[in-house]
C-alpha cells in the first residue's frame, strides 16, 4: 500500500471513530424498540393475559446472559467480524464460519423485513397529510426510495448512518413514552394494577411462550461488536453499549407492557394498533396521531440502517480473510465503508420486499414472514457464541462460572425458542421458513467445504482479522 493510501485511511479511521452513546445507538437502533412495542405486547398478551411483563422480564435475562459473554469476548478481541470472529475463538472455523452465516442471515433479514414495515408506516403518514399514498404502487415507490436511502446513509459512513439510527430512534421512543406516561397520568387512581404483579391465574405456559416474542424483540442488540474497527477504546466502549442497551430496552418493553394492560385491559389483545388505540382512548390533541405515526416509520427506517452495517462488516471481514470473494474486503475510496457489500446487501432487501408487494404481500406480513426467517439466524449465532464462549474460558484458563451459567440459560432459551416456532406445526408461510433458513445455511456450507477442500490456508486465517490490520481500498 502506498504512503498515500495508508495516510488516508488513518485519517479516515481518525475521524470516523465512534463514541460509546454512538455505539449504544447502533445497538439501539437495531433493536428497534419501538417498531416492538407497537405490536408485541399485543400478541404475548393474547397468551400470557396479565403475566405479560413477565414474559418481557425473563426475555431481558435471557438476552443479558447472551450479551455477558458477547461482552467478554468483545473485551478481548474487538473485532469487525463480530460473533464470527468470537466464535472462532472457542469452536474453530467451521463454527466460526456457521455463526457468521447465521447473523448474516439474522441481520440481513431483519433489515429487509423492516424495510417493509417502514413503507407501510410511511404510506400510512402520508395518507395522513392527505396524500393518497395507497396500493402497490406507492408500497413500491416507497419500499425503493427507502431502502436506497438506507443504503446510502451505511455507504457514506458509519458515524453518519449511526446518528440517523439514533436520532430516529430516540425520537420515536421519546414520542412512545410521552404517549404512555401521558396515559397513565390520564388513568390517575386506576394506573395502579396489582393484577399484573400477581400470578394468580396466569398460565406459565403463556408466560413461557411469550418470552419467544420477547426475546425475538431483541434480535439484533449485540450489533455494535460489529465496530470494533471505527470504536473508540472498543474493549471497553463495545461491552457497554451491548449491556446497556438491553437492560435499557428491557426496562422499557415492561413499562410499555404494564402500561397498554393498564389502559386497555382486555382490549390489547383485539386492536389492531394498540399505541393508536391509547391515543384515541385517552383523547390526544388531533396534531399528535402524525407525531406518532412517523415515530414507528422511523422505528422501522432506522433497523433497515443499523443492520446493513452488520452485513457490511462481517463480510468485509471475510473478504480479507480469503472466506467470501476478496472484492468484498476493500473499502470505499473515500468513506472507507465497505461499499460493494452493502450495495448488495440494500439492493437484494428492496428487490424481495418488491417481489412480494407485486405478489399481493401486505407490507406488515413482509415484516413478519421476513423477520422470522432473521430471527432464526440470530437463535443461532447467539446459541454458538454461548458455547464458544464456555470452551474458550476453559481452554484458557479463565474463570467462567458466570460464563457457564449464562451459557446454559442462552443455549436453553434458544432450544426453547426454536422449538416452539416449528411445533406445533403452523400455517403456511412459517411451517417452510425454518427450511428456507436451514437450506440457506447449506447453501453458505458448500461454499466453506469448498475452500476446505481446495484453499485449506483460508481455514487458519479465520477470527484473526483484527482492528489494526484491516485495510484495503478498492
Amino acid at each position: 500500500m502506498s504512503q498515500t493510501v495508508e495516510t488516508k485511511v488513518d485519517k479516515g479511521l481518525r475521524e470516523g471513530v465512534m463514541s460509546g452513546p454512538e455505539l449504544a445507538a447502533q445497538a439501539l437502533a437495531s433493536i428497534a424498540p419501538s417498531a416492538v412495542i407497537a405490536f408485541t405486547a399485543a400478541a404475548i398478551f393474547l397468551g400470557a393475559g396479565n403475566g405479560t411483563m413477565y414474559a418481557f422480564a425473563l426475555a431481558t435475562i435471557v438476552i443479558l446472559c447472551v450479551g455477558y459473554i458477547v461482552s467478554m469476548f468483545a473485551r478481548r478481541h474487538p473485532s469487525a467480524g463480530s460473533l464470527y470472529t468470537y466464535v472462532s475463538k472457542g469452536l474453530g472455523p467451521t463454527g466460526a464460519f456457521a455463526a457468521g452465516v447465521a447473523l448474516l442471515i439474522g441481520s440481513w433479514g431483519i433489515a429487509a423485513g423492516s424495510l417493509g414495515g417502514a413503507a407501510s408506516y410511511f404510506s400510512d403518514l402520508l395518507q395522513l397529510f392527505g396524500i393518497p399514498a395507497t396500493g402497490t404502487v406507492w408500497l413500491v415507490i416507497l419500499t425503493v426510495l427507502l431502502g436506497g436511502l438506507a443504503t446510502f446513509f451505511t455507504i457514506i459512513g458509519i458515524r453518519m448512518s449511526a446518528r440517523v439510527s439514533l436520532v430516529l430512534e430516540l425520537i420515536s421512543v421519546f414520542i412512545i413514552t410521552v404517549l404512555l406516561i401521558t396515559s397513565l397520568v390520564w388513568l390517575g387512581p386506576d394506573a395502579w394494577d396489582p393484577t399484573q404483579f400477581s400470578l394468580e391465574g396466569v398460565p406459565f405456559q403463556g408466560i413461557a411462550a411469550g418470552m419467544v416474542l420477547g426475546i425475538l424483540g431483541f434480535v439484533g442488540f449485540s450489533s455494535a461488536d460489529a465496530l470494533g474497527r471505527e470504536a473508540r477504546n472498543p474493549k471497553t466502549a463495545i461491552p457497554r453499549a451491548i449491556m446497556w442497551s438491553a437492560l435499557f430496552v428491557g426496562v422499557l418493553y415492561v413499562f410499555s407492557a404494564y402500561t397498554q394492560i393498564a389502559v386497555l385491559g382486555d382490549e390489547l389483545g383485539e386492536v389492531a394498533s394498540p399505541l393508536q388505540a391509547i391515543n384515541d382512548r385517552i383523547g390526544m390533541p388531533g396534531w399528535f396521531a402524525p407525531i406518532l405515526v412517523f415515530g414507528v416509520a422511523a422505528s422501522f427506517f432506522a433497523v433497515v440502517v443499523a443492520p446493513l452495517n452488520v452485513v457490511g462488516r462481517i463480510i468485509y471481514v471475510m473478504g480479507k480473510e480469503g472466506v467470501a470473494p476478496e472484492r468484498f474486503g476493500r473499502t470505499h475510496e473515500t468513506h472507507l465503508t465497505p461499499h460493494r457489500v452493502l450495495l448488495v446487501a440494500g439492493a437484494a432487501a428492496i428487490i424481495l420486499d418488491v417481489i412480494l408487494l407485486i405478489a399481493g404481500t401486505h407490507p406488515m406480513d413482509i415484516v413478519v414472514w421476513v423477520d422470522t426467517y432473521g430471527t432464526y439466524g440470530y437463535m443461532v449465532a447467539y446459541a454458538l457464541v454461548a458455547i464458544a464462549g464456555v470452551v474458550y474460558t476453559r481452554r484458557h484458563g479463565i474463570p467462567n462460572g458466570m460464563v457457564w451459567l449464562c451459557a446454559v440459560v442462552a443455549v436453553v432459551a434458544m432450544a426453547y425458542v426454536f422449538i416452539a416456532n416449528v411445533w406445533p406445526v403452523p400455517a403456511f408461510p412459517f411451517n417452510v421458513i425454518p427450511y428456507i433458513f436451514l437450506a440457506t445455511m447449506l447453501a453458505a456450507f458448500l461454499r466453506f467445504w469448498w475452500i476446505k477442500a481446495n484453499r485449506p490456508e483460508v481455514l487458519a486465517r479465520i477470527g484473526h482479522t483484527h482492528t489494526e490490520e484491516m485495510s484495503g481500498i478498492g
